[in-house]
């Protein structure tokens, strides 16, 4: 269960990181500039504590997919960014396949146990 936590940690900086690589305007802002640094070198090393515990292939599929669609929505809420019915289901298709890895990986550890 710790590693969760780590990749929820790493999935919040990493969406952290992408919403500054926004607000630095081609890293030409400093305290941005600084945050994504700082966000993207924290959420590799909470997604590194996270793969100790965690499948490789679930963890980063998880990390990236979940950064995506958070990154996303914070495009949609906070810098005013459309989201067509297309992407949403993209999105929502991406949360579907996090789930499915998910499952897949469970039941691959019971059948192994």
């Amino acid at each position: 269960m710790k590693g969760y936590l780590y990749i929820m940690i790493a999935i919040i900086l990493e969406v952290l990181g992408a919403s500054m690589l926004k607000l630095s305007e081609g890293f030409t802002m400093l305290t941005p500039t600084l945050i994504l640094i700082g966000a993207y070198c924290l959420s590799f090393l909470f997604l590194i504590l996270a793969l100790k515990t965690i499948a490789l292939s679930v963890g980063y599929s998880i990390w990236a997919g979940v950064g995506t669609v958070g990154t996303a929505f914070v495009g949609y809420f906070f810098f005013k960014e459309s989201l067509s019915l297309l992407n949403l289901i993209g999105l929502v298709i991406i949360i579907v396949g996090v789930i499915l890895l998910n499952i897949a990986t469970n039941q691959l550890k019971q059948v192994t146990s």
